[in-house]
């Protein structure tokens, strides 16, 4: 099997090395030049993915989160965005330093993505198993006849039911749930390395929401992938996810595992999200928010952009930027306070 993805990622991109993370994001900066204003939208994001793990990316919408993904797939609109430091390295490689049509290789063969807004993301003109049967015929080379087989065995792989009639319908005949099905068929087509689903549970009910997440669960598994899962949910976050990412203003500001996320938290902003989860054991008490709004991109606050919000906020937090604290592997947090929760871990 490694010698396999060695093989496969090799032909793609030189100087991978299978002994590094599977994926690394390392200082990452996104900016949007916009009326002569450069606003920036991600500013220095860090995180590692792991084969077989899967990273929530949390916070607020505005918070830079599909930005960052957009970002590692290669997809952003340039102009107006622009990648203006950091690196995204797979297998050790930067795709960053990579030409256009390396970066179109990786899209699909090994970095995969699942968008929030399945009908906007599929074409209305074609049906379901045309789109899906493109990728193996612009990336496999397979006839028509073998293209049309490998969707309808997509489908089912999914829980389409009846594929084999199915595969023939447009998207409009659908409902949500099932479409969202049709892209996650989409996006394991060319059996990728790593798949991102940015928010893939919006706008479905909660039967729907449970069935997607336990189907995108099944299917990492059975292929051992690594799941980059962004979302606000962090009810989701604490069933599926391995370790927690929490974006604020375009920066992480927390990254933990699981258990040290939702029981340890060292960032308020953390602290915060898991305070405004509805609970069992609060029913008819008002529920907690975060006061004000985030804060916007091309005025960001002095100091931490989080202390006009925050509960815990000092004087200092409106004049110094706090250091990334991290002292563990597996926690760290950009609070000028977090040592106060890691004393418990030393």
């Amino acid at each position: 099997m490694a010698e396999t993805v060695m093989r496969v990622i090799g032909d793609t991109l030189s100087g991978a090395d299978l002994n590094a993370p599977l994926l690394e994001v390392d200082d990452l900066r996104v900016e949007f030049q916009v009326r002569g204003k450069r606003i920036p939208a991600v500013r220095g994001a860090s995180f590692t993915l792991e084969q077989g793990r899967t990273l929530a990316v949390v916070g607020e919408s505005g918070s830079g989160k599909s930005v960052t993904s957009q970002a590692i797939m290669g997809i952003l609109d340039t102009p107006p965005a622009h990648i203006t430091g950091g690196r995204v390295m797979l297998h050790g490689v930067d795709l960053l330093k990579q030409d256009e049509d390396t970066r179109r290789t990786v899209r699909g063969n090994h970095i995969a993505i699942v968008f929030q807004d399945a009908l906007s993301a599929l074409n209305p003109l074609w049906s379901v198993g045309f789109q899906i049967g493109e990728l193996y015929r612009v990336h496999r080379g397979l006839s028509r006849a073998d293209a049309k087989k490998r969707a309808i065995e997509m489908l089912d792989l999914v829980g389409i039911p009846d594929a084999k009639n199915r595969v023939g319908h447009y998207p409009h005949q659908f409902s949500g749930g099932m479409r969202q099905r049709v892209m996650i068929a989409m996006a394991l087509a060319l059996d990728p390395e790593i798949l991102i689903a940015d928010e893939p549970t919006t706008a479905l009910d909660v039967t729907v929401q449970a069935q997607i997440m336990r189907l995108l669960k099944r299917i990492q598994a059975e292929r051992h992938m690594g799941l980059i899962l962004i979302t606000h949910d962090l009810g989701v976050v604490a069933d599926v996810a391995d370790d927690v990412a929490v974006m604020y203003a375009g920066e992480v500001v927390e990254r933990a595992g699981i258990r040290d996320a939702f029981k340890r938290p060292a960032h308020p902003y953390t602290k915060s999200l898991l305070r405004a989860i509805p609970r069992v054991d609060t029913v008819g008490q008002q529920l907690e928010v975060i006061r004000g709004l985030p804060p916007n991109p091309a005025s960001l606050p002095s100091g931490c952009p989080f202390h006009p919000r925050c509960f815990a906020a000092e004087d200092k937090c409106a004049t110094e930027v706090p250091p990334w604290l991290e002292p563990s592997e597996t926690h760290g947090s950009r609070c000028h306070f977090a040592e106060e929760v890691y004393a418990d871990e030393r």
